[in-house]
């Protein structure tokens, strides 16, 4: 998989503070808002978010897929989900940034996958729902055009020889949704992303 400029470090750091600084617009009253993912409201959504980083840093440390499904729903927010967040992406960064942990062979879910790979799926889940989220409270909805290229770019390479990708026409949907509608000849590259992962741009999933 090719680099962009930036490394697959940088663009973690990158698409968790895209996330970030829309987790910190939620308004008290909007945690129970629904999300373009219909099955969570916003602290879901946020609770989903920051379960996955602290599931990947337990990867790192020798985690097994059946752990990291097992905690997939369990309360990571507490009293304090901006907070929670933001210390699940620094640990999950942190894990991801140890000598080795590239290369480290993770009993991911979809199947085993080296480090590099891991981090390159966290990245393009924690861009995809930085629109979920802004689309949820009503604020700013365009993602880095950055990211927004690198994942396009590299979409089936990023989830290659997983067993359910975004990608596959024979996915189950289990994990992700089933792209909806057709869009305009002239749609951004945004919208053409988010539709390839099972978004609907104008009005959400």
């Amino acid at each position: 998989m090719a680099d962009s400029p930036e490394g697959p470090l940088d663009r973690f750091v990158l698409s968790s503070a895209g996330f970030e600084r829309r987790l910190r617009a939620v308004r008290p009253g909007q945690w129970a808002w629904p999300t373009p993912c219909t099955e969570w409201n916003v602290r879901r959504l946020v609770n989903h978010m920051t379960r996955g980083n602290l599931n990947y840093v337990g990867l790192l440390q020798g985690g097994t897929s059946e752990e990291f499904l097992r905690l997939r729903d369990a309360d990571a927010l507490g009293t304090d989900p901006v907070g929670a967040y933001a210390r699940s992406a620094e640990e999950c960064a942190e894990a991801f940034a140890a000598p080795g942990a590239l290369e480290r062979i993770l009993d991911y879910p979809l199947g085993k996958v080296a480090g590099r790979q891991a981090l390159a799926v966290r990245t393009t889940d924690a861009t995809v729902h930085t629109w979920d989220l802004a689309r949820a409270i009503g604020v700013d909805d365009v993602l880095d055009a950055g990211l927004v290229t690198w994942i396009d770019d590299h979409l089936e390479d990023i989830y290659a020889g997983l067993a359910e990708t975004p990608v596959a026409v024979d996915t189950t949907h289990r994990f992700f949704a089933a792209p909806e509608g057709v869009l305009a000849a002239d749609a951004s590259r945004q919208d053409r992303l988010l539709r390839r992962m099972g978004r609907t741009p104008a009005q959400g999933r």
